[in-house]
C-alpha cells in the first residue's frame, strides 16, 4: 500500500477508539483473528538467523519485557524462544507478561503512555493507526529493519504495517483466508473437486445443502457468517476479484462503488443466504462449530483454524483448497505482529532489535508453522517445498503472493457495518443496492472523521 500522513491524535480520544479496536479484533476465535544493535556485523537483515553467534556489542546486561495477550500455543511458544534468545544473547534477560484478552486494551491505555508497558509488545495490525496515532509506537529502526529489504523478503501484504513511509511493526507469522471443505459431505453430494470459480461454488453450495420437512437447514452448503470471516472475504477477496478496488492509494476514499463491480461483489456475497439459500447467519451457533461437527460442507476460514480443527474435530475428513476466483486472483490476509513502543531507548532499544531480528528468523518462523499454524511471513521461508506441497498449509501458501490485506481505521466499526448491511437486507428487506450505498457511505465517514482529525495536527 502506498504511504498516508504521519498520525497523531490526542491521547485522550485516541484511548476510547482504541478501547473499542482491541475488544472487537483478532483474539482467540480468529474473528480479528497475527530483532541487533547497528553496530553488530550479523544483525543487518530481518533474516538474520536464530543460530548466529551471541552478541558481543556490548557487555551492559539489560532486562527487556514482551507483552501478548494469553494464546496458549503463543504464549508456551514464546517462553521457549525467550530461552534460545537468551543462551544467544546472555547480556539480556527477556520476560514475558500475558494479560486476558479482555484486558489488553487497559493495560496498553494505561501502561504503555506512563512508560510503564512493555519493550516490545505484540499487536493485531489492524489496530496498528490507533496505536501510532495515540503515540504509543515508534517506527522500526532502519538499521535493523530497511524498508527496502522488507518489502523485498516479505509478502506483499505486510505493506500495510507501513505508515507515513515508515514501517511500525514486523510480523513473524501471516495469516490468510481459504476454503475449507468437509470430504465427506462432498463425496456424499457426488463432487469431486472442490470449486475453483465463483460459479462452481454456488452450484457446490446448491448440491451440498440438505433441508428437513420444515425447510430448516440440516447441513449448510456455504457456512454463511459475516461477522467471521466474510466480512474480509468480501473488502479483499470478491471486491478486487470482480474487478472492483478498495481504497484510495493515499488510504482516504472508499472506492467499493466507483465500478459496478463493488455492488456485483456485494450482492454475490449476500445471495447465499437470500437467493440460493444455502446458508444462514447462527447456524449452530456460527460458521466455526457448524464446520466442525458436519453440519456446514464448505467454510471459509484462515489458517490458524488447522490447530483447533486437528484438537476439537480429530475425526473430521475435510481438505483445503484456494478460494474460488472470478475475473481476477485475490485473498484476504492478516498478521499479528510485533512492534517497539515510542519510549523504549539506549540498551533496552537495542536488545529489543535484538529480540525482534530473532523473531523473524528463518528457524523461529518455521517453528511458528509447526506449533502454532500461522504461515510464514516471508517469502523465502514460506515457498519452500515442504510448505507449498504440503497438503493442508500449501492451498494458503499459494494465495501469499496474490494475498491484500486491508488498511483498517477502526476492525470492530469497519465489520459491523458489513455485518448491519446485510442484516438490512435479510431482515428488514431493505434492497441490495441502497444497503450497499449506505455502506460505502457510513464506512467512508470513519475515514473522514479518522483523517479530519490527522490533518489538524
Amino acid at each position: 500500500m502506498n504511504q498516508p500522513l504521519r498520525y497523531g491524535i490526542k491521547l485522550a480520544s485516541a484511548l476510547a477508539a482504541l478501547l473499542v479496536v482491541l475488544t472487537a479484533c483478532g483474539g482467540g476465535n480468529g474473528k480479528g483473528g497475527d530483532a541487533s544493535p547497528a553496530s553488530s556485523n550479523a544483525a543487518a537483515s530481518p533474516q538474520a538467523s536464530a543460530g548466529e553467534a551471541p552478541s558481543s556489542s556490548s557487555s551492559e546486561k539489560v532486562t527487556i519485557e514482551y507483552w501478548q495477550y494469553e494464546f496458549p500455543a503463543k504464549v508456551e511458544l514464546i517462553d521457549e524462544l525467550i530461552q534460545e534468545f537468551q543462551t544467544l544473547h546472555p547480556n539480556i534477560t527477556v520476560k514475558q507478561t500475558n494479560f486476558p484478552y479482555d484486558q489488553y486494551s487497559q493495560k496498553v491505555a494505561t501502561l504503555v503512555p506512563a512508560g510503564k508497558g512493555p519493550d516490545v509488545i505484540n499487536l493485531y495490525y489492524g489496530w496498528l493507526p490507533q496505536y501510532v496515532a495515540s503515540g504509543y509506537l515508534q517506527p522500526l529502526p532502519e538499521d535493523a529493519f530497511p524498508p527496502a529489504q522488507i518489502e523485498s523478503d516479505y509478502y506483499p501484504l505486510v505493506s500495510a504495517a507501513k505508515l507515513d513511509g515508515a514501517y511500525y511493526a514486523i510480523p513473524t507469522a501471516v495469516r490468510t483466508l481459504a476454503l475449507f471443505y468437509n470430504k465427506d459431505l462432498f463425496a456424499k453430494a457426488q463432487i469431486a473437486e472442490p470449486p475453483t470459480t465463483w460459479e462452481e461454488l454456488v452450484d457446490a453450495a446448491k448440491k451440498l445443502t440438505e433441508k428437513d420437512d420444515k425447510g430448516q437447514f440440516v447441513v449448510e452448503g456455504f457456512a454463511w457468517e459475516p461477522g467471521a470471516q466474510l466480512h474480509h472475504w468480501f473488502r479483499d477477496g470478491l471486491l478486487p476479484q470482480a474487478g472492483a478496488q478498495d481504497l484510495s492509494d493515499d488510504r482516504r476514499k472508499v472506492l467499493w462503488d466507483e465500478t459496478p463491480a463493488g455492488l456485483e461483489a456485494f450482492q454475490y456475497l449476500l445471495d447465499f443466504a437470500i437467493t440460493h439459500k444455502t446458508g444462514i447467519n447462527g447456524f449452530y451457533n456460527d460458521d466455526i462449530n457448524a464446520f466442525k461437527t458436519g453440519h456446514a460442507a464448505i467454510n471459509i476460514d484462515g489458517s490458524f483454524r488447522l490447530g483447533a480443527l486437528k484438537n476439537d474435530a480429530p475425526d473430521l475428513v475435510y481438505g483445503i483448497a484456494p478460494l474460488p476466483s472470478y475475473k481476477e486472483k485475490s485473498a484476504p490476509a492478516s498478521f499479528w505482529a510485533n512492534a517497539i513502543p515510542k519510549n523504549v531507548q539506549d540498551a533496552k532499544l537495542e536488545a529489543a532489535k535484538e529480540f525482534l531480528k530473532f523473531l523473524t528468523s528463518k528457524e523461529v518462523q518455521e517453528k511458528w508453522v509447526e506449533r502454532v499454524g500461522e504461515l510464514p511471513a516471508q517469502k523465502a521461508v514460506g515457498s519452500q517445498d515442504k510448505y507449498v506441497n504440503d497438503e493442508k498449509l500449501g492451498p494458503f501458501i499459494r494465495q501469499l503472493d496474490n494475498s491484500k490485506a486491508h488498511f483498517f481505521i477502526d476492525e470492530n466499526q469497519e465489520r459491523t457495518l458489513i455485518v448491519n448491511a446485510t442484516n438490512e437486507v435479510l431482515l428488514n428487506n431493505v434492497p441490495v443496492e441502497q444497503a450497499f450505498k449506505d455502506l460505502v457511505a457510513k464506512t467512508q465517514k470513519i475515514y473522514d472523521d479518522y483523517w479530519a482529525k490527522q490533518d489538524k495536527k
